[in-house]
């Protein structure tokens, strides 16, 4: 069978061996002339393969038989792995979940940030493999009345009933809502559900039967976070303190500014550490609590700002005669170019990145060191274990001018 014959559908005639696992948790492999990116496969894989999708030479595929397991290789114990979309790693034992992370950050900046030879990257293994997360995002088929996630590739509901990496408290609420939802309490027109537990308590968005959206509480790092199902907050709290550690690593001085800060997660501890915090938010349910955050925690030298983080940025240009430290905890898409033109101008001497997207994130750096920073170190944290999704925080300085002019 030649390339040019292959079609959707169609099984490759030839073995496919997977070679390593490539950004987006997919494997990559070669066949037919063509590159082929197989879903839920793992390194060392030997196996037949159907097309799904073709995009010119690339073909995306999914795996028809595996002929030869990799070493790496383990049986998912969630019966709904292959179709719920949600964990894509559940076929790699844990140490090979990590190694992939890991390579993806480095292909990543190698590629994007085009760095020939990025600092070592470490990675901090999750505390607990399964039962971690502390929010979630459910979907519903009002007419079939499941309750779920998508499966992968679609927006058709898979039926949940039981989620291996949900905290307990939050398998119990997936439980509680089912019953809300068979009993007709959702409607015909609700079709998501957020959740997320404290320390003591559950918020629910929006307010379903005996579920509201109420406020919860998280004491992490010495801090008390308040916060809801309306709100961002992270999915893993056991990391949450290791990672608010390394963003934050011997930072001090007197003026630091917190981009996409949400409910305060980083503001708090900056403001212990800073003579002044500015904290830029553009949701106003996260400054709400970002400021009720602060508040409670008596820190009167940091100050929330509710604005696009572009425009707040570019009205500041010469408002600042010295920024010492600048931390950025962005979306997953990354920041825009006014963003990174917007922290140029302001000229901080370091800079704490915080993603949950190799790709974007190697974009950003990229765009950083041009603008005269230097990256001086990069870790991993694994706070979505199963899936192949990472935190990275990476650390950069600003390059004197007269260094620069030297190196050129």
């Amino acid at each position: 069978m030649s390339s040019q014959s292959l079609a959707v559908g169609e099984e490759i005639a030839t073995s496919v061996t997977i070679e390593r696992i490539l950004p987006g948790g997919v494997g990559l492999a070669h066949a037919e002339g063509r590159t082929i990116l197989v879903s839920l496969a793992a390194p060392g894989d030997v196996l037949r393969v159907r097309i799904d999708r073709l995009r010119g030479n690339v073909a995306f595929a999914s795996i028809s038989a595996i002929i030869e397991p990799s070493p790496v290789r383990v049986e998912p114990p969630c019966p709904y792995f292959g179709r719920c979309g949600g964990c894509d790693f559940q076929q790699l034992n844990y140490q090979a979940q990590l190694d992939a992370k890991v390579a993806i950050i480095r292909d990543c900046l190698h590629r994007i940030a085009q760095l020939e030879s990025p600092p070592t990257i470490a990675i901090q293994a999750a505390p607990q493999q399964w039962q971690y997360r502390a929010r979630a995002n459910w979907q519903i088929d009002p007419i079939t009345k499941r309750l779920g996630y998508f499966e992968s590739g679609s927006h058709r509901v898979c039926d949940v009933e039981v989620c291996a990496v949900l905290a307990p408290r939050l398998q119990d609420v997936l439980r509680d809502l089912r019953s809300e939802i068979h009993n007709g309490a959702a409607g015909d027109n609700l079709r998501d559900l957020r959740a997320t537990i404290g320390d003591t308590n559950v918020s629910v968005a929006p307010a379903l039967g005996d579920f509201q959206t109420d406020d919860v509480s998280l004491s992490l790092a010495g801090e008390k976070y308040s916060f809801n199902a309306d709100s961002f907050f992270q999915v893993n709290p056991d990391l949450v303190e290791a990672l608010i550690a390394e963003a934050l690593r011997d930072a001090n001085g007197k003026l630091a500014i917190d981009l996409y800060c949400g409910a305060g997660l980083f503001t708090l501890p900056l403001a212990r550490q800073f003579e002044s915090v500015v904290g830029v938010e553009v949701n106003d349910r996260a400054t709400h609590f970002a400021r009720r955050n602060l508040q409670a925690a008596n820190l009167e030298n940091a100050a929330i700002v509710t604005a696009g983080v572009g425009q707040w940025l570019a009205a500041q240009r010469h408002s600042f005669e010295s920024v010492d430290f600048l931390l950025l905890d962005p979306p997953r898409p990354g920041v825009e170019n006014k963003v990174i033109e917007g922290i140029l101008a302001i000229d901080p001497r370091r800079i704490s990145y915080v993603s949950c997207d190799p790709a974007t994130l190697a974009r950003d750096v990229r765009k950083l060191i041009t603008g005269g920073y230097h990256l001086d170190s990069i870790m991993a944290f694994d706070l979505f274990p199963q899936t192949h999704h990472v935190e990275t925080v990476i650390h950069l300085h600003k390059v004197p001018t007269d260094a620069r002019q030297d190196s050129e």
